[in-house]
């Protein structure tokens, strides 16, 4: 049966990979992109039943709008995958003086996500992308009070997400799937060679597991966990993830910083 993916960061690395498989399958992906032309060049390769949207994910006005332009145009949405991600970027802090890996990596597609539930198909699927890379969330930097370096604040950002995942699955134990994944570590990625120097694994890793996450029965009723593509298993993820109180003060920031655009 086709089903209609939104994929974030769908213009490079493991969103790429993965819009040409699914629609190599006869799905119908909506593409993401910031960049007009890598967004047209890329929907020009992968062919098929292939939509585009356009949206910088570092201004969060502008994912509300993509998120009220998908529910309005290209519902019902079947799976939802939040892969658009950044590490290091010359432009670390937004206008507004928050880390862009904060807005890009948690507050964006938690947004997205809760624009898109009106648009969602029964069963439908949120595959967030996580990391083996979890830091506590120190809450004044997720807040944009205290600047951190680059790998701090990106790991700190995929564990706000797994967080918020897991609590966003838990209040809705029916009608939709939310999961945290990580793809697998140091993938051939422009995110990897530029981050750490490395050529990086095989990106069909990435693209296997997150085909599995859209699509495969054995997620069906995945909804609040954590997959861990390094072990190929549902696992714990950051020890966080399990005190009550460091996960509600996680998620309601998150659900603070969002409320304005809902």
């Amino acid at each position: 049966m086709k089903k209609t993916i939104l994929i974030t960061g769908a213009t490079d690395g493991i969103g790429r990979a993965t819009a040409q498989a699914l629609a190599g399958d006869g799905h119908r992906p909506i593409l993401h992109g910031r960049n007009a032309e890598k967004l047209a060049a890329v929907a020009a390769e992968v062919g098929g039943e292939v939509r585009t949207e356009l949206a910088d994910f570092a201004d969060l006005s502008k994912v509300a709008a993509l998120g009220r332009r998908v529910a309005e145009a290209h519902g019902p949405v079947d799976v939802l995958i939040n892969n658009a991600g950044v590490l290091r970027t010359s432009q670390p802090r937004t206008a507004s003086g928050e880390d862009v890996r904060f807005v890009v990596n948690t507050f964006a597609p938690a947004l997205l996500s809760r624009l898109l539930l009106p648009a969602l198909a029964p069963g439908a699927r949120l595959v967030h992308l996580s990391s083996a890379a979890q830091a506590p969330v120190d809450l004044a930097a997720l807040r944009g009070e205290r600047p951190l370096e680059a790998m701090e604040a990106y790991a700190q950002s995929k564990l706000a997400l797994t967080l918020w995942s897991q609590a966003f699955g838990q209040a809705h134990p029916e009608g939709l799937v939310s999961v945290a994944v990580n793809p697998g570590s140091l993938l051939a990625t422009n995110m990897v060679r530029e981050g750490f120097g490395m050529a990086g694994h095989d990106i069909g890793i990435g693209v296997g597991i997150l085909t599995r996450a859209a699509l495969s029965p054995e997620f069906a009723t995945a909804s609040g966990k954590y997959f861990d593509n390094d072990a190929g298993r549902f696992a714990a993820p950051q020890a966080d993830a399990s005190d009550p109180a460091k996960l509600r003060a996680v998620v309601e920031a998150i659900e603070s910083r969002i409320a304005g655009y809902l």
